[in-house]
């Protein structure tokens, strides 16, 4: 066998192979990092210097345990550690504004702390930082580096692709360009981000020293040999660095305003009483699932009004949306209130988040992140079959595929909002019935529950999914 190759009872994870300093690895279940030779002395001054512990006791670095494991690559290893793993792997193009934001924010605060200790960061990778409710938290222990008096910052030109880049376009010109980061796994190109900025931006300091003039110097200095040590910058002026860019990033905002959808509640069609009655049954229906799901994907979550009557009791929940400025004040919310059990991700289920990266590997589809103990559908299954014209027998396949239960509502056609979606186009789903709903639903999943919603036509299901 090849030295680099892992026993055949490990799984390498497929976003784990580009850093030689280590990589993650599972076996039975379970979640390890092998920590390799070349990455000792870094490893040893992280542990030693107290940067690991002073970071892991603020929330800013994912805990491990040293534990004796056999290495799956024995002449590399140095060392076999256990993260603690985070409940769900998002990915910055699924994150609203706020969240790419804070994540930026703990990348810039995680580097000044660093330095304090005579470390830094090797790389400023958004796909290292993951969320815990409110909180981002690093999830790569191996990032850190010592840190070489006159060295210049190695992440920069990261950090700006991975977050200035697509902040800034969020910020200036639509929130929707955060879906770029989808198309660009490395980072939105600064050339292009200085193109489809405003000229105004220009006015801007921080954005036209790190992203136009340095989008100009990486077309200047491109496929030019660079000779080691050339570039030399003082401690003092890498701490002003990161100090301009902190301020540059703090300085970008984004007011969730606009679209229909993030006033939803505001603007229901059913009384206040059937959206009582609506969230009394939810509550009902997760006290009969046995055993009790550990983690709930609400999908079409909004901005996560049902999400918190499964979150409220322990669960960890994904709150889903498609709506960015629902997602938005979601997360607001989830800040505001430190919330650590609910995490509002920008998913459109119609077009959902594929396998990406090297292989198709790297980024993990939704499917493949699943199946969650639970889905949840509110008001969800009418916008699916009629505003995107995908018939009830593909939508049913598609919730067995995501979740082993499912709570799902109803919405019959003559229901204000259905009548919505079809004021401006032709009434081609003749299909689209109660009847019919159940039966293509009784294909996929056991119907356990069926319940009214009080002053509404509305119905609300419990369905468990059919043994595979």
């Amino acid at each position: 066998m090849s030295p680099s190759t892992p026993t055949k009872h490990d799984e390498v994870l497929g976003s784990s192979f580009r850093d030689p300093s280590g990589f993650l690895f599972r076996r039975e279940g379970r979640l390890y990092r092998q920590v390799n030779e070349v990455y000792r002395r870094d490893y040893d001054r992280l542990m030693a210097s107290g940067l690991y512990e002073t970071l892991q006791q603020a929330g800013h670095l994912v805990s491990h345990a040293e534990v004796d494991v056999d290495p799956p690559m024995p002449k590399q290893a140095f060392r076999v550690i256990e993260p603690t793993p985070v409940p769900f792997v998002s990915y910055p193009y699924e994150w609203c504004f706020g969240q790419l934001k804070a994540a930026a924010l703990l990348t810039l605060g995680l580097q000044k702390t660093a330095m304090g200790f005579g470390m830094g960061l090797k790389d400023a990778s958004a796909y290292n930082v993951q969320f815990w409710g409110y909180r981002p938290v690093l999830i790569d222990t191996l990032s850190f580096e010592r840190y070489e008096p006159g060295m210049p910052w190695v992440a920069y030109r990261q950090f700006c692709q991975h977050f200035l880049a697509p902040l800034a376009l969020m910020s200036f010109v639509d929130v929707r360009l955060g879906g770029l980061l989808r198309v660009h796994l490395d980072g939105v190109p600064l050339d292009l981000a200085s193109r489809l900025l405003p000229a105004r931006t220009r006015l801007k300091l921080g954005l036209l020293l790190h992203l136009h003039a340095h989008a100009t110097s990486q077309r200047r200095y491109a496929g030019k040999a660079v000779r080691p040590g050339s570039a030399r910058m003082s401690e003092l002026a890498l701490r002003g660095l990161i100090d301009s860019l902190e301020s540059t990033v703090r300085g970008l905002r984004w007011r969730p305003e606009g679209t229909e959808w993030a006033d939803y509640y505001d603007k229901l069609s059913y009384t206040s009483a059937a959206l009582d009655h609506k969230r009394e049954l939810v509550a009902q229906l997760l006290d009969r699932l046995h055993p009790a799901p550990t983690q709930v994907w609400d999908l079409g979550a909004n901005t996560g009004l049902f999400s918190r009557v499964v979150s409220d009791r322990g669960i960890f929940t994904v709150a889903a949306d498609l709506d960015c400025a629902a997602v938005e004040r979601n997360f607001q919310s989830v800040t505001a209130n430190r919330e650590t059990n609910l995490l509002p991700l920008v998913f459109d289920l119609t077009n959902p988040s594929p396998s990406l990266g090297w292989a198709g590997r790297e980024r993990l589809s939704l499917v493949e992140r699943g199946p969650a103990d639970l889905t949840i559908a509110l008001a969800l299954i009418h916008h699916l079959a009629i505003g995107n014209n995908v018939p009830f027998d593909r939508v049913a396949s598609c919730f067995a595929q995501l979740g082993r239960s499912l709570i799902a509502e109803f919405v019959p056609k003559d229901d204000p909002q259905v009548q919505r979606l079809l004021a401006t186009r032709k009434d081609i789903f003749g299909d689209y019935t109660q009847a019919r709903f159940e039966e293509e639903f009784a294909r996929h999943f056991s119907i356990v529950e069926k319940h009214a919603i009080r002053e509404s036509e509305r119905h609300l299901y419990l369905m468990r999914r059919h043994s595979p």
